[in-house]
């Protein structure tokens, strides 16, 4: 059992991180194959692991954590602007959109925690765009965990027990 819970938290960990790495599978893999382990035991572990890891992208977005040099953006000198640059440079429309919204969720940051507990519970929009939001925003750490701990919970305990919840129909 024990050994089951340390995979279970590598796993999350690790999907928490890298975005190709399905949790979702896996936890729904581990309802089906194990129905006797406690879904809440798993959803509580796949929490922590998925909170513990997007901490990592929030205190980034924050600052907090200063990244390595390869993850810094290199300037590039171009004669003529991209096409991204067209649409989503300074001075357009998308930038100035793009500002008028980073105002506001500095104003007013725990509007955020209504959209990142929306996000780790239902998985839209994305978990990590928000978490990385919230660090942008200036949502209180407490605040972070706290949504993001209830939210990934119940959406996980309710994954453990899908599998046993469909066997029971049938």
């Amino acid at each position: 059992m024990l050994a089951l819970v340390g995979l279970t938290f590598g796993v999350a960990f690790g999907s928490a991180l890298v975005p190709f790495i399905s949790v979702e599978m896996w936890v729904v893999g581990v309802g089906a194959r194990w129905p006797g382990v406690s879904c809440f035991i798993v959803g509580l572990v796949v929490a922590v692991a998925q909170v513990l890891g997007k901490l990592l992208y929030f205190y980034a977005a924050r600052g907090d954590i200063k990244l390595p040099k390869f993850l810094h953006r290199k300037d590039k000198v171009r004669t003529k602007p991209s096409r991204l640059q067209r649409w989503f440079g300074p001075g357009t429309r998308m930038h100035r959109w793009g500002d008028w919204i980073h105002v506001k969720c500095k104003a007013h940051p725990n509007w955020m925690a209504g959209t990142h507990a929306v996000s780790s519970l239902v998985g839209v929009p994305p978990f990590m765009a928000t978490s990385v939001l919230a660090g942008l925003a200036g949502m209180s750490t407490v605040m972070f965990i706290v949504t993001g701990m209830v939210g990934r919970f119940a959406r996980f305990s309710f994954l453990a027990a899908s599998p046993a919840m469909v066997m029971a129909w049938f």
